[in-house]
């Protein structure tokens, strides 16, 4: 999401040139011990090959021109996520998903569903902090790397392919890590303000006026009341659809 005010956000507190290889790999290495310190035992499995991607913030559509990448951050939650895929799936439309490792944790047959329905999976971090620039390299670790395994646990293997930092709070080492773990770093170009919810009404007149700067769109499944989200994207879908657009994913 966007930045809406300093600190940790809504879910609360919960090595320069030398950073390279050298780091990154240990960032990986954390992730594997992690995931063995939390998790119950379990047979040994092979590790799925992890392919590194651009470490540049992606904006662009894969769908080319005309294309809108729909990008939903915060949940899954219970209540507003459902809701928000049976809309997507009423005008055919697929999008991506940014999770919040904790609330990724706490309701996986939502994350399941998202993939079940062709939608794609994003790191948002685990405890949303908007000020993770601020943070040091180690916390910027561990909250890439956790929120990663988390999800991808609660998706039953399925790993996400982005990694949005909360706020647009990237850096130079977070961009870095998350390319080398094959998630690439997702910006956006219209910011529906949905969070502040300012009406429905505001909101389609938000993103109709500034989506020619780009097709990357950002609303909100979670963080509060998102009746006008619903609201909105109960609008926009099918106008913007009658307008000639697509919908698809960032480009990786």
């Amino acid at each position: 999401m966007a930045r809406h005010g300093g600190g940790r956000g809504w879910y609360g507190k919960l090595l320069g040139a030398a950073l390279g290889v050298t780091v990154l790999a240990t960032g990986a290495s954390v992730w594997t011990a992690q995931a063995g310190e939390t998790d119950e035992a379990s047979p040994a499995v092979k590790a799925p090959v992890v392919r590194a991607v651009s470490a540049s913030i992606a904006h662009a559509s894969q769908g080319g021109r005309g294309a809108i990448n729909l990008t939903i951050d915060d949940g899954p939650d219970p209540k507003w996520t459902p809701r928000v895929l049976e809309l997507l799936r009423q005008y055919r439309v697929k999008a991506t998903f940014c999770m919040v490792g904790t609330q990724a944790r706490a309701h996986p047959d939502l994350v399941r569903r998202v993939v079940a329905e062709g939608h794609r999976l994003c790191d948002h971090s685990v405890s949303h902090n908007t000020a993770m620039d601020q943070e040091s390299e180690a916390y910027q670790s561990r909250q890439i790397l956790d929120a990663e395994r988390m999800i991808t646990r609660a998706s039953g293997g399925v790993r996400p392919q982005y990694y949005r930092a909360p706020g647009g709070a990237f850096t130079p080492f977070s961009r870095k890590l998350a390319a080398s773990r094959g998630m690439r770093p997702l910006g956006w170009n219209v910011d529906s303000k949905d969070f502040e919810r300012p009406g429905a009404g505001v909101i389609v007149a938000t993103v109709e006026r500034e989506l020619s700067g780009g097709p990357t769109v950002l609303f909100h499944d979670a963080g509060g009341d998102r009746s006008q989200t619903l609201e909105a994207l109960r609008q926009l879908l099918p106008g913007l659809r009658q307008q000639g657009h697509t919908f698809s994913f960032p480009v990786r």
